[in-house]
């Protein structure tokens, strides 16, 4: 079965291929540097993160540029009111982002580029647009003319037939029915960071860094552009105009929005004042596996409602994910291959492939995987399971993981390394084997303290992290 997405330009889901039949040439919209991320953009860039890992796993090379956007209105508003400037402002939340992206097993993009690295690039593009005929000039700011590109609303799906013509906005954001002409260079303003260039002191549009950033790296037109479905309009809408207004080409051949997180009826937002950070979820004593199995359990193009009883049913579901392969490392089958369970194996792979196949449909995915658990783990209680079946589960494992990334539990900074774990148990079998239980149980003890838990079983010893 072909690998397919649901495409916003089109409104369709359609077989996908890179254009060149090797290399998907990627752009997604990273943080904007503003504030640290909460878990509604973790939810955007977990999707992201699953959608890199199961393009590679079909045997596709990748080349994926992620940008941090670090100049726009909000960073102007909030450097000058903390007396810094947008380099020293914005720097701190920058690293906060890659940290927190490496704790949730974030794979980090081919490319991370930053906005303010290429500010000669997106006044050269501003320049050509002008020469095209599709801005003008106004107290100083370039503003793109919307209505001289036909195809303006394409993405949205909107009918901005009757827009006034002239009618401009200079903030980044703004209304979601309302097309106005967009700023590509804001004129400086007193006390705001600026750039010198041909165009006038000032500074970029946010929409303008996008489209410069995307293409001077991937080329003209892009194999897949992915976001949130709150950029939809007017961002991705507005980098579909300049680009192809500069180009005269397709920008991006499939647009992949990924849905809100939702806190009750609101999506979990800052400007509401309804949202977790990473650091505040693992302050409260919930693991990154837990948190990241969270915002991946539900398809991406459907609302997930955040809970912290959801966020204990993924904990539930990890733990049930790793006794079994705990079970399948440790206990002792007898030989030869039950068909049965081999089958049922094999039609595990099968769907678990299939659904994430389907736009990537993860629910769908861990259905597949949780029930050939049910049934391996009841065959086992019945002996009905052999040593030749290990290896086709521990496949399944393996091709669960290298996409959903939670079976191997974080170990904390200055925790036990599973080397000490290891001589550890060995002492405490010399010990037990001396007789000496107290000090078998000292160090048993002592491995709880530490955070790992102990089980004897007929097949040895077991441990795993808490």
């Amino acid at each position: 079965m072909a690998l397919r997405f649901y495409n916003t330009l089109t409104q369709k889901v359609e077989e996908f291929a890179p254009a060149d039949g090797r290399t998907v040439r990627m752009y997604t919209c990273g943080p904007t540097v503003w504030n640290f991320v909460h878990i509604g953009n973790l939810r955007t860039f977990t999707f992201q993160d699953l959608l890199r890992r199961w393009l590679r796993a079909r045997g596709w090379a990748l080349d994926h540029v992620m940008n941090l956007t670090d100049v726009d209105d909000r960073i102007i508003r909030e450097a000058a009111a903390a007396g810094k400037s947008i380099y020293d402002y914005t720097g701190p939340y920058a690293e906060a982002f890659l940290a927190d992206a490496a704790t949730l097993r974030l794979e980090r993009p081919e490319r991370l580029v930053k906005a303010t690295d290429h500010i000669p690039e997106m006044v050269e593009a501003i320049g050509k647009l002008g020469e095209k005929g599709f801005t003008y000039e106004s107290e100083g700011s370039v503003y793109f003319s919307v209505a001289r590109f036909a195809e303006y609303g394409k993405l949205s799906h909107s009918d901005f037939g009757g827009m006034k013509a002239g009618a401009r906005v200079d903030t980044d954001r703004y209304d979601k029915t309302d097309a106005r002409d967009f700023a590509l260079w804001k004129a400086r303003k007193r006390g705001e960071h600026y750039w010198d260039s041909p165009i006038g002191a000032g500074r970029p549009g946010w929409h303008i860094e996008c489209s410069v950033m995307s293409m001077k790296y991937l080329g003209e037109t892009l194999d897949i552009h992915a976001g949130g479905v709150d950029l939809t309009f007017p961002h991705h809408e507005n980098e579909i105009a300049q680009s192809e207004a500069l180009t005269g080409k397709p920008f991006a051949r499939f647009w992949l929005h990924s849905e809100h997180l939702m806190l009750g009826d609101e999506v979990m937002s800052k400007s509401l004042g309804n949202f977790y950070t990473l650091r505040d979820l693992m302050g409260m004593g919930y693991t990154p596996e837990a948190i990241r199995y969270l915002l991946a359990s539900v398809p991406y193009r459907k609302q997930l409602n955040f809970s912290f009883d959801g966020l204990k049913a993924a904990a539930t579901a990890i733990e049930r994910l790793r006794n079994f392969e705990l079970r399948l490392n440790n206990e002792t089958f007898a030989e030869g291959l039950e068909e049965r369970v081999a089958a049922r194996g094999a039609e595990s792979l099968g769907k678990f492939d299939q659904s994430l196949d389907d736009d990537l449909n993860t629910a769908e995915a861990l259905a597949a995987v949780f029930e050939y658990i049910r049934e391996a783990n009841t065959a086992m209680d019945a002996g009905g399971f052999r040593a030749a079946n290990r290896a086709q589960a521990l496949e399944l494992l393996a091709r669960f993981d290298s996409v959903f990334d939670v079976l191997k539990p974080a170990v904390k900074a200055g925790a036990i390394s599973d080397q000490e774990i290891e001589q550890l148990i060995a002492g405490r079998t010399a010990a037990r084997q001396a007789r000496d239980f107290k000090r078998a149980d000292q160090i048993r003890a002592e491995l709880a303290e530490r955070g790992v838990i102990l089980e004897d079983t007929r097949e040895g010893i077991r441990w795993k992290r808490k």
